[in-house]
């Protein structure tokens, strides 16, 4: 049971990244280190709700 999620920067809010889970074994939010094209650097991404 995958899902699509999407990931935000926290920084400058730019939607850049979707991924997919597994809710049932993780249903946290993720967080992942990943580049912001928009912030032009390496920034936290945050699941989107």
């Amino acid at each position: 049971m995958r899902e699509n999620v999407t990931y935000k920067c926290t920084e400058c809010g730019e939607e850049n990244y979707i991924g997919t889970k597994n809710k049932r074994t993780h249903p946290e939010r993720q967080e992942i280190k990943k580049y912001c094209p928009r912030c032009q650097k390496k920034t936290v991404h945050k699941e989107k709700k």
